[in-house]
């Protein structure tokens, strides 16, 4: 698969996909794709009791993420089967990919105007996780790697990767983004579907030439104070394998510091650590910082055609 075709696929998925349709999320029973809903509606419950909808989509993140502290560190929370893709939420247990996209699928439920269910959830999920927003049932549909995400969002109006606009950004190049071919026994689809694996490296390729430009740790003290509340935080790592190792959310303390939110590996469950830059400078093999800002529901863009513009756009800068 070459540029031309990723783009043409994901302007056909674009073509035919809607956050409200249902189709995309019936592939696997509810059993299966929604876990933890007695914590999903027990937050929803308070969000509507409070009115977190008021809050704009910044400050509402840093609120429902809050409400998610404690909740336990499950990995490899996407394996939910063998062979069928499907979107999926489970409440109980977070990795730091889950967590920082339910918690984000929560706030821009808030804004829609049907009352907060877990099909909405469920739809909006949909929506970011996948390319264009649509899912198949194909593992491949969905988006593996951060910085893909990040275009692949930006382009549909759902954030603003804002990375560059910030003082010390550098490009990174020579990163090889092939974590998923190179490490497939502890992928479930994967594992299980051997003719996955070279698609997979292709469109690896494909991720690899995208252009990325990030903040190396040694300057993300100075630019904490352009971090906003609900800002998505991904963690560049200096290894090959991928552009991000980790990723989490900024939320400000009472001080207006700049911390990470995140489901943390060690500390098994989702947590607030210190400032982001003290959080980056912990670990050697952090390398540094990408930042996407979540826009409202308000523009969210479902035009193929403006996809197809930014999408080459934000492929080719």
């Amino acid at each position: 698969m070459n540029r031309r075709q990723w783009l043409a696929s994901s302007l056909a998925a674009l073509a035919t996909s809607n956050h409200s349709a249902t189709a995309g999320i019936d592939h696997l029973p509810r059993s299966v794709t929604f876990k933890g809903s007695d914590r999903y509606a027990a937050i929803m419950a308070r969000a509507v009791r409070e009115n977190w909808a008021s809050l704009p989509i910044g400050p509402r993140i840093s609120r429902i993420g809050r409400a998610f502290l404690g909740i336990p560190y499950l990995g490899y929370t996407l394996e939910i089967h063998d062979r069928i893709e499907c979107p999926s939420v489970n409440c109980s247990g977070l990795d730091c990919w889950t967590f920082f996209e339910t918690v984000l699928g929560m706030a821009r439920q808030l804004e829609r105007p049907a009352p907060p269910t877990p099909d909405g959830l469920l739809r909006e999920i949909q929506w970011t996780r996948y390319r264009a927003g649509r899912c198949t049932g194909n593992y491949l549909d969905r988006i593996h790697y951060l910085n893909e995400w990040f275009i692949d969002n930006e382009a549909r109006g759902n954030v603003k990767d804002i990375t560059r606009l910030l003082p010390g950004t550098q490009r990174l190049t020579g990163r090889e983004s092939r974590e998923m071919t190179v490490l497939w026994k502890t992928y479930r689809y994967l594992r299980n579907n051997p003719d996955l694996r070279p698609k997979m490296a292709a469109i690896e390729a494909e991720v690899s030439a995208l252009p990325v430009w990030f903040i190396p740790k040694s300057k993300v003290a100075a630019i904490e104070p352009k971090l906003a509340d609900g800002d998505i935080a991904g963690i560049v790592t200096r290894d090959q394998g991928g552009v991000c190792s980790h990723v989490g959310l900024i939320t400000r303390d009472e001080k207006g510091r700049a911390l990470f939110m995140h489901a943390s590996r060690n500390f098994k469950k989702v947590t607030i650590e210190n400032t982001i830059s003290t959080y980056l400078n912990t670990y050697n093999s952090h390398a540094g910082l990408i930042i996407a800002r979540p826009l409202p529901v308000k523009s969210e863009i479902t035009s193929a055609a403006a996809y197809q513009r930014n999408l080459k756009t934000l492929t080719s800068t």
